[in-house]
C-alpha cells in the first residue's frame, strides 16, 4: 500500500512538472511570435517611411521640371528688329548704332545641320534654320529638328521638296508651304515665323500664302557656300568675314554642308572680330 502511494505521487509529479515546461514553452512562443509581429511592423513602417520619402522625392522632381518648362515656355523676348521687305536686311526699331548681322542656314535638318546649331549654342549666336520638309521624313530626322529647335534656334519654312515656286500651280504653292508649316508645328509644337523660297523665287502666290500664313518672308544679302571655290572651310569661313557685300544688317545665308559646318565657328569669330554680332531672330518682329 505504501509502495503504490509512492508511485502515485511519482506519476503525479512527472506530469506537473511537463506541465509547466510546456506552459514555458509556450509563454516563450507566444512571445516569440510578438517579437516577430513588432519587427514586421517596424519594417512595414520603414517601408511606409521611405516610400512616401521617394513618392516625395519624384513629386520634387515632378515640379522642379515644370518650373523649368515654364521658365523656358515665359520667356519673353523684346522686339528690337525688322526686316526690311525690299533688301532682306536687318533694321534696329530704335535706331541703334550697334553693328549686327543675320545668320541663317538652309536645307536643315540634312547631315550637318545639329554640329552647326550646337557649335553656334556654344558661341552665343542666334541664326534661323530653314527646313525642307524632304529631309524630316524619318523619326532621326524630325528628332534633328527637335534638338536645333530645343537649343534655341528658329526653325523657318523653306518649302517641302525645294522646287522653283514659278513652276507650280498656286495649289502646289500651297501645299509646298503649308504642308510644311503644319509638319514643322507637329514635330516641334510651333509654326515656323519666316519663309525663305527655294532658289530666292518669290511669286504673288506664295507671298499671299505667306502673309496669310502669319510669316515673313525673306531672300538675302549674301552667301557662297554653294560655289565651288568656296566648298572648303578655310576659303569660305574668310569669304563671310571678308565680303564686299558685308555691312550693317547683312543677311547671311549658309547651308548644311560640311564645309560650312567646318567653317562656322570662324566665321563667327570674324565677324565679331570685325564689330558685327549675330543677332537673336527671336527679336524679330513678326507682323
Amino acid at each position: 500500500m505504501f509502495l503504490l502511494k509512492q508511485l502515485v505521487m511519482l506519476v503525479l509529479s512527472f506530469l506537473l512538472l511537463v506541465g509547466c515546461q510546456t506552459n514555458e514553452t509556450l509563454s516563450d512562443e507566444n512571445n516569440l511570435t510578438n517579437d516577430r509581429k513588432e519587427l514586421v511592423g517596424d519594417s512595414k513602417k520603414i517601408e511606409g517611411d521611405e516610400t512616401e520619402e521617394s513618392e516625395l522625392e519624384v513629386q520634387e522632381e515632378i515640379e522642379l521640371d515644370n518650373e523649368v518648362e515654364a521658365t523656358i515656355e515665359d520667356e519673353v523676348f523684346v522686339e528690337r528688329y525688322e526686316i526690311d521687305p525690299v533688301s532682306w536686311r536687318i533694321k534696329s526699331l530704335d535706331d541703334s548704332d550697334d553693328q549686327v548681322i543675320l545668320l541663317t542656314i538652309d536645307d536643315a535638318p540634312d547631315q550637318y545641320s545639329v554640329v552647326i546649331a550646337e557649335k553656334l549654342k556654344e558661341l552665343g549666336a542666334g541664326a534661323i534654320f530653314f527646313v525642307n520638309g524632304h529631309f524630316l521624313k524619318s523619326e532621326e530626322e524630325q528628332n534633328k529638328l527637335k534638338v536645333i529647335h530645343e537649343l534655341g534656334f528658329e526653325i523657318g519654312n523653306h518649302t517641302m521638296n525645294h522646287p522653283n515656286m514659278s513652276d507650280l500651280s498656286e495649289e502646289n504653292q500651297k501645299r509646298e508651304i503649308i504642308e510644311l508649316n503644319d509638319l514643322i508645328e507637329e514635330i516641334i509644337g510651333e509654326r515656323p515665323k519666316f519663309y525663305r523660297a527655294p532658289f530666292g523665287v518669290n511669286t504673288d502666290e506664295s507671298r499671299a500664302i505667306v502673309g496669310q500664313e502669319g510669316m515673313i518672308f525673306m531672300n538675302w544679302t549674301y552667301g557662297y557656300d554653294w560655289e565651288q571655290e568656296y566648298q572648303d572651310a578655310e576659303a569660305l569661313a574668310k569669304i563671310m568675314v571678308e565680303s564686299p557685300l558685308l555691312s550693317n544688317g547683312a543677311n547671311l545665308l549658309m547651308h548644311d554642308r560640311k564645309w560650312t559646318a567646318e567653317a562656322i565657328e570662324n566665321i563667327v569669330i570674324g565677324l565679331r572680330e570685325r564689330g558685327y554680332e549675330p543677332i537673336d531672330p527671336r527679336e524679330i518682329k513678326i507682323n
